[in-house]
């Protein structure tokens, strides 16, 4: 595989590591991921990941109902480290040095979120799982991708859904007429409240001028595909056009 870009930053849904599961982590479906994740990075492309944690915290929601808002965000962080945890398992299982990078202190497990020390692990061929979001309530696991991908300088930042192409006019679960759409802008996306990431998030990333790839992480070897320079799922730039490779 010939990569189109030195550094990335790959956002993981937690539903992305649920398989068939109605929630939590199916071992199998992490391996998975942590299959492609490998063949990426042994193609000479250095690796980040956000890790979003839907796939557990939708086992939490009754628990989490009437709760303060931030409570509930402090929750859902450290749920992301229950994803973080097994996928850092799963790529070191097959050889792929892997650091785990919390924005919140769990010193026992993970390290502390050092951006300079981030950056010299994957400048070593380490794969870094940024888990914890920002560390701060009222923000979401995309808005910490979109920061994390400005911080480290990635080139990309490659949103893995779940049974999803891409970007469509409407929800395509909820609307047949449901379109989709190859490529858009920052600014569209957001004037349109199309589900690519949060406004907040989709705001940063055209401020740093930050492209998105929306793929199907289901669709197995799509992230290879990305990689190589292929057109694959939804290009989210500041300007149509832009982006084609690294």
């Amino acid at each position: 595989m010939a990569a189109s870009f030195k550094r990335i930053l790959l956002k993981l849904s937690g539903e992305a590591l649920m398989g068939e599961l109605d929630y939590g982590t199916d071992p199998e479906r992490v391996a998975a991921v942590a299959r492609e994740v490998a063949a990426v990075r042994d193609a000479g492309v250095e690796v980040a990941i956000v890790v979003g944690a839907g796939n557990i915290y939708r086992g939490m929601k009754g628990a989490a109902e009437g709760m303060d808002r931030a409570t509930g965000d402090y929750m859902g962080m450290l749920a992301t480290l229950l994803n973080a945890l097994p996928l850092q398992d799963s790529l070191e299982k097959i050889g792929t040095n892997t650091r785990v990078q919390s924005a919140l202190a769990v010193s026992e497990v993970a390290e502390p979120y050092l951006r300079r020390r981030a950056m010299r692990h994957l400048e070593k061929g380490r794969v870094v799982i940024f888990a914890a979001g920002t560390g701060n309530p009222f923000f979401t696991t995309d808005t910490a991708a979109a920061l994390r991908a400005a911080e480290i300088h990635a080139e990309i930042i490659l949103m893995a859904k779940n049974g999803v192409e891409g970007v469509f006019s409407a929800d395509p679960a909820v609307d047949p007429e449901a379109q989709f759409i190859p490529e858009i802008t920052h600014m569209e996306a957001i004037e349109r409240r199309l589900r690519v990431m949060d406004s907040t998030a989709l705001a940063l990333c055209m401020e740093n001028g930050m492209p998105l790839n929306v793929f199907n992480m289901d669709d197995e070897g799509a992230l290879a595909r990305i990689i190589s320079g292929e057109r694959v799922g939804t290009l989210v730039t500041t300007t149509t056009g832009e982006g084609d490779g690294g």
